[in-house]
């Protein structure tokens, strides 16, 4: 994608930013930009905390910024996104926090300018509800949890 392509999306870096870089794609085909905490910390195990970016964002309307875990940091010491993926809205113009959970069995300690998540932009789509009397027939019909076969212990 050229840079004539990309969404701006306005940023303002806060105080306890400073010197950090903005969020940034690490490859060229990557889908998130890896944001960075802007403070120091230690998650215990079980523990949430919601990690100061030091960045506060407007994006244009039309689009949202989902957040999302950075798999390395899930596979190797349990820590995630609990609300994945989190929803940030146009409308937000407050300090961009990532709330980060330790799934794992060690407390896990996150320095100023560790990669915590992924950002992803993408476009939103309004839903207009349209009350019926009844909904059409699926072969699933209301068939709800496990209904589609798939795990034997389900």
């Amino acid at each position: 994608m050229s840079s004539s392509e990309r969404v701006t999306v306005q940023v303002t870096r806060l105080p306890h930013g400073e010197g950090l870089e903005l969020p940034r794609y690490a490859t060229d085909g990557a889908a998130g930009m890896d944001v960075l905490s802007a403070e120091d910390f230690t998650l215990a195990p079980g523990a949430r905390h919601a990690v100061a970016t030091g960045l506060a964002v407007a994006i244009p309307p039309g689009y949202e910024i989902q957040v999302r875990p950075r798999s390395g940091l899930a596979l190797k010491h349990g820590i995630s996104v609990p609300n994945t993926p989190g929803t940030i809205d146009s409308d937000y113009r407050g300090e961009l926090k990532v709330i980060l959970i330790n799934h794992g069995s060690e407390p896990f300690a996150i320095h100023r300018g560790d990669r915590v998540a992924q950002l992803i932009l993408a476009p939103v789509t309004l839903a207009k509800w349209s009350e019926v009397a009844e909904l059409d027939e699926t072969v699933r019909g209301a068939g709800g949890f496990g209904s589609t076969g798939g795990h034997r212990a389900l």
